[in-house]
């Protein structure tokens, strides 16, 4: 369960940026959707949705991708640049693309997050230089990294390695640490690589480090720019010209209202990749007939199809699903019913989360999201710099106070909550007129 993310010096987000996914004080009502875990005797109070509004450029797919960024480089295990290229994420391959292209200080990216698996609540940070925008040859180094776990500091690397006992891990520990275990660790510390997925894993405890990377891997689902995602499924080993159709993503498609009798991956004879597809009974010759699902069906069925098998794994494992304009092309009551699902405690017994951006006001609803659920990105007038804060910010007094039942998509296009621009082109059709009326 994601607890955590913090960023400073990322792209729009100049200023230190926290996404909270835990429940605010003093916030009542909607409780189911609070996902609720101990850790240690203490009750930890996860939120298990958020959504993010903001107006275009204002900074909502940056803070999506930044989350990309961190999974990325530690399953690459450095801040070296990945070899293949990360569509549609680029700076997740690229970090020269990370610092902010209007600052020219070289002000070092930080990168906080902190989550829950199993009987742990883990905490990891990072603090990278990287240069200036776009500086390729830069010299990257990692000035600080640190492991937390259940309020115990693993280790922490800066100008020097500190090591602590190692206690909250006991079960997973290989070595307990020494001055001649420290020493070696030490001495293989590489500037551009992490400590967790090198020296640690090595030296201090593999498992641990595996626990972490398998997170990420497997739980922390970033999807950037959900319109450019690649409608394709991999197979272990999947049988040449063989139709494989999913049950339960199948009977789902059929109640977003898909029109072919079934959908399903095809591998041609002549690829290695699956296809999506939609599936016809041919009654005249008694057979199936597959045809490529983008030709039959409309764009908005395809991104369900896409994205429900990642909802489902979500609810089964505990993950976090984070996508960029989850709703775009989506009915909003195919979205509700999904919103709902997470909400559901009779469902949702492995703590999943969902957290996404989008433009659509219908969910600025205090029957749908608590307050502390409900974020807004803004993008400053003067730095052009991105800020980010909650609903619950406002607090419940005072004129600016938010109380539980007000009309949020009302407040909203007001102007209340910021977060919103006010956009008129009508002058530039004037202009353009006037123009061609002079000519």
């Amino acid at each position: 369960m994601l607890l955590e993310f913090k960023i400073s010096n990322y792209k729009s987000f100049t200023a230190e940026t926290d996404l909270i996914m835990t429940a605010a004080p003093k916030q009542k009502g909607l409780d189911y959707s609070l996902c609720k875990e101990k850790i240690k005797g203490k009750e930890i109070r996860g939120l298990s949705t958020s959504v993010l509004y903001g107006p275009n450029a204002s900074g909502k797919t940056n803070l999506i991708g930044a989350m990309d960024v961190l999974r990325a480089i530690i399953l690459r295990g450095n801040i070296r640049n990945a070899e293949e290229q990360m569509i549609p994420n680029p700076a997740a391959s690229n970090l020269e693309l990370i610092p902010n292209n209007q600052d020219g200080n070289n002000k070092p990216v930080e990168f906080v997050i902190e989550f829950t698996e199993g009987v742990y609540k883990i905490r990891y940070e990072l603090l990278l230089y990287l240069g200036s925008f776009m500086e390729i040859e830069a010299k990257r180094r990692i000035i600080r990294e640190s492991l937390t776990v259940n309020d115990e500091r693993i280790f922490e690397r800066n100008d020097h390695l500190e090591v602590g006992t190692l206690k909250s891990i006991a079960d997973h520990v290989q070595n307990y640490p020494s001055d001649n275990l420290l020493e070696i660790a030490e001495r293989g510390l590489n500037p551009e690589e992490l400590f967790l997925t090198n020296g640690f894993r090595l030296i201090y405890s593999g498992t641990f480090a595996k626990l972490i990377t398998d997170w990420f891997a497997n739980k922390f689902m970033v999807i950037c720019r959900a319109d450019s995602m690649q409608l394709i499924k991999r197979f272990s080993d999947p049988q040449k010209a063989t139709v494989y159709i999913e049950k339960t993503t199948n009977d789902a498609a059929k109640i977003f209202g898909i029109n072919s009798n079934a959908v399903g991956y095809i591998v041609a004879d002549d690829e290695s990749e699956t296809r999506l597809c939609s599936i016809f009974n041919d009654e005249k010759n008694k057979k199936k007939m597959a045809m490529a699902a983008d030709v039959f069906e409309s764009y908005g069925t395809i991104r369900f199809i896409t994205i429900f098998p990642l909802v489902i794994k979500a609810l089964l494992t505990g993950a976090m699903l984070i996508v960029d304009e989850f709703d775009a092309s989506i009915h909003p009551m195919a979205l509700n019913s999904i919103i709902n699902i997470f909400h559901n405690d009779d469902i949702n017994v492995k703590h999943a989360q969902l957290i996404f951006n989008t433009h659509n006001p219908i969910f600025l609803n205090s029957n749908i999201f608590r307050r502390d659920e409900i974020k807004f990105v803004e993008r400053e007038e003067d730095t052009h710099n991105s800020i980010l804060y909650a609903l619950s910010d406002f607090g419940t007094t005072g004129d600016k106070g938010v109380r539980q039942h007000e009309d949020y998509m009302k407040n909203y296009f007001v102007g209340r909550y910021g977060a919103i621009k006010d956009i008129d082109f009508t002058p530039i059709f004037e202009e353009l007129l006037t123009r061609e009326a002079a000519e």
